[in-house]
């Protein structure tokens, strides 16, 4: 999908029909889209962290594996992928919000990303 806007329709769709991620029939408002779309970017980028430690190796005694290894880093990738978000993450969120409101319709303000 090289097309940014079908590719944030798509995104947009999983959104709404992820079961762990935000949903967004309850939003109204700009800031409640930025909100979600900022949630979502996190979640998407958990996931996305999920697969791509689970082909590294725990079989260093020293340095990692064990139980509390396993217990533990869905919730380390998930406060990564929050923080990623937070700071800018990957750009999602931008065209996320743009077309979350578009589906509410909603107006976005002018000036605003």
């Amino acid at each position: 999908m090289n097309d940014p806007v079908a590719s944030s329709a798509f995104l947009t769709q999983q959104l709404a029909s992820a079961e762990r991620a935000p949903g967004i029939g309850h939003v109204r408002t700009e800031a409640e889209a930025a909100r979600v779309a900022k949630e979502f970017e996190g979640f998407f980028l958990s996931q996305m962290l999920s697969s791509m430690f689970s082909g590294l190796s725990t079989d260093d005694p020293n340095f990692g594996g064990g139980s509390g290894e396993k217990a533990f880093s869905g919730l380390l990738h998930e406060e990564y992928a929050k923080v990623f978000a937070a700071t800018g993450g990957i750009g999602l969120a931008d065209n996320l919000k743009a077309e979350i409101l578009r589906m509410q319709g909603i107006e976005q303000e002018k000036g605003s990303k």
